[in-house]
């Protein structure tokens, strides 16, 4: 499962652990929802110039009011007769450009030319003017009414250049600049309208549409008294106008309808959590990862892998029951025979709530040791534990329950060769018997027992109680490369020091021999001093000299703390001057002090003597 788990890529399942990734279900909507989520994560990590950028403003372009611009154009003066009109009109024709203009304003000066005569005159030759048909039609012409007609007429016009011309057609293309900046701003951020508008084709439009409206005015001012109405030209140029207003008013209507949501995305930026919508988006994109075909292939071969595991592990199940049936009985039985061998061992401890315990390398067992009715655990972070209670010794004894419990347990254990290595480190003295006996119990149960020890006091009293028709006693020496196994003689090793040296100088009494001479000599100084610290361990103890212990008896002499009387003090110097003759520490050239036979034999005697009399 590890190497199944370990195929698919990581990079596949983002945040996900396998179990986790291999369950993501699939979804029909995962492409819109990681849009969403890249939007709102590129949103929070923009909140503050999200904060301070505006939304879309409204923006449109004027209309032609078409019947507006037909009742001006229709306008005329019915009062005037049309032949007066007509007369004016074919005067004014002679008089040439602005001729017109220069009679109208000549007409209000005939008032003020007349104004000291008894009738009028015209202001230009001074001749009376009331026989003179054209003076009253010059003045219906030019009446006030027409005056306004006229006036009207250019108003209209003056209005059509202000409403589409000068910055008008350019504020309307900085408008949609302006919408076209905001968009690229908030696209990465939410979901938009295109903007899609030919702001060149619309100003052709308009322009087209403008120019005609104006052409039709003109002429209307040429010809203020005739009805007229807009051309099919300039009414189709203004309907392919009006098609750019829609287009820019939909366009304007569509904008301004994201603005709320705009709102929403500020408030979600300034209030998401950067870490969570990085990790929603890890999701999403594990999830779409997750169904790509050769992950799903992948995860599919891990999922048959698990469910042949589940299968498994209800075998395994099914075995641990078993397994916990048999615990029930032999755990109890194991901490009746450990706190058996503790007991026979002297241990000052006992185990107790030993349970049985589950984990990935198989069956084990909890415990603690029980020390004055206290249970002390195995591990503790502070307070009494298995390391800070338990000494060495007792470690190494509680081992050695473990140990002899489990042969005890073994139902063969007459065919097993059991090996003791150094039973006897960090264990006390007085637990040395006990587990002798129970090496000597255990040996005549086995095939075979060997025990290994760096300790001679311990092996010593065991191979005297040992069979020697089936033991062997070998020790491990060092030799030129390596080590050899010898056989040992237990028994020269078993005499102590104190025992090999009355031995030597007893021998030396029956049997003279030139070459031990020397090692009889110095052996005299020690066997007085082990003789000494036997005798009297009160004052002459480990480290103490027979000098100072000379002058304490001197001292003493004749006291009621008398140690030793007057012969022995004289006798036990004497002895001593001997033996220091042949002794390191007193004489430098005690490797060459001359030795008299007969002087030896004297002293040697003497010295054995003064030991039976101590």
């Amino acid at each position: 499962m590890r190497k199944l788990a370990d195929a698919i890529p990581a990079a596949a399942r983002g945040p996900y652990k396998v179990d986790a990734f291999c369950k993501l279900e699939q979804d029909d909507e995962i492409e819109p929802k990681i849009q969403e989520a890249k939007r709102r994560l590129a949103a929070a990590k923009a909140s503050d110039q999200i904060r301070q950028k505006p939304g879309f403003q409204e923006f449109s372009i004027p209309d032609f009011d078409i019947d507006d611009l037909d009742k001006v154009l229709d306008l005329s003066l019915p009062d005037i007769e049309q032949e007066a009109v007509e007369k004016v009109q074919a005067h004014i024709s002679k008089l040439g450009r602005a001729g017109e203009e220069w009679i109208g304003e000549g007409m209000p000066l005939i008032e003020k030319a007349s104004a000291d005569g008894d009738s009028e005159v015209c202001p230009f030759c001074g001749q009376e003017t009331e026989n003179s048909d054209i003076i009253e039609h010059y003045r219906g012409y030019f009446s006030e009414v027409y005056e306004q007609l006229k006036s009207d007429i250019r108003s209209s016009g003056i209005a059509v250049r202000n409403a589409h011309g000068g910055d008008i057609q350019s504020a309307f293309e900085r408008s949609i600049r302006t919408a076209a900046q905001t968009h690229e701003f908030w696209k990465d951020f939410i979901e938009l309208p295109i903007i899609d508008i030919d702001t060149a084709a619309i100003a052709r439009t308009w322009s087209a549409a403008r120019e005609a409206v104006l052409d039709e005015l003109r002429a209307k001012m040429a010809a203020p008294l005739e009805a007229m109405s807009l051309s099919p030209d300039a009414r189709n140029k203004i309907a392919d106008y009006r098609k750019g207003i829609e287009e820019a008013r939909q366009l304007s209507a569509k904008l301004l309808a994201v603005n709320d949501q705009l709102e929403i995305v500020r408030e979600q930026a300034q209030a998401d959590d950067l870490a969570a919508l990085r990790d929603d988006l890890a999701k999403l994109v594990a999830q779409k990862a997750r169904f790509d075909d050769k992950v799903a292939a992948q995860c599919d071969a891990y999922l048959e892998e698990k469910t042949a595991k589940a299968a498994t592990e209800t075998h395994r199940t099914e075995a641990r029951a078993a397994l916990d049936e048999y615990r029930e009985q032999i755990f109890p039985a194991y901490e009746a025979t450990i706190n058996d061998y503790l007991r026979r061992f002297n241990a000052t401890f006992r185990l107790g709530a030993v349970e049985s315990v589950n984990n990935r390398t198989g069956s084990s067992a909890s415990y603690c040791v029980v020390i004055n009715q206290e249970h002390v655990e195995i591990t503790a972070e502070d307070g009494p534990s298995f390391r800070n209670t338990l000494s060495a010794g007792d470690r190494n004894t509680l081992a050695l329950a473990f140990f002899f419990a489990s042969l005890e347990k073994d139902p063969d254990l007459e065919n097993k060769i059991v090996v003791i290595d150094d039973p006897m480190t960090s264990l006390d003295e007085h637990r040395t018997l006990r587990t002798r006996e129970e090496i000597m119990r255990l040996s005549g149960r086995v095939k075979q027992i060997i025990v290994l020890s760096h300790s001679k006091q311990f092996l010593c009293p065991l191979w005297d109680r040992a069979d020697r028709n089936s033991s062997t006693a070998i020790r491990v020496n060092r030799a030129a490369a390596g080590s050899e196994l010898v056989v040992w003689d237990v028994r020269n090793d078993s005499v102590s020091e104190h025992d090999k040296r009355h031995q030597l100088i007893r021998g030396y009494l029956f049997v003279a021999d030139p070459a031990k001479e020397r090692e009889v000599a110095a052996a005299l100084r020690p066997t007085l001093e082990a003789f000494l610290r036997v005798a009297y361990p009160e004052h002459f103890p480990p480290g103490k000299l027979i000098g100072p212990f000379l002058g304490l008896c001197e001292q003493r002499l004749g006291t009621d703390g008398q140690i030793l009387n007057a012969e022995d003090i004289a006798e036990l110097r004497s002895l001593k001057d001997y033996g220091n003759l042949f002794h390191h520490d007193t004489n430098p050239a005690y490797q060459t002090a001359e030795i008299n036979d007969a002087e030896l034999g004297d002293f040697a005697g003497r010295v054995l003597v003064f030991g039976l009399r101590s």
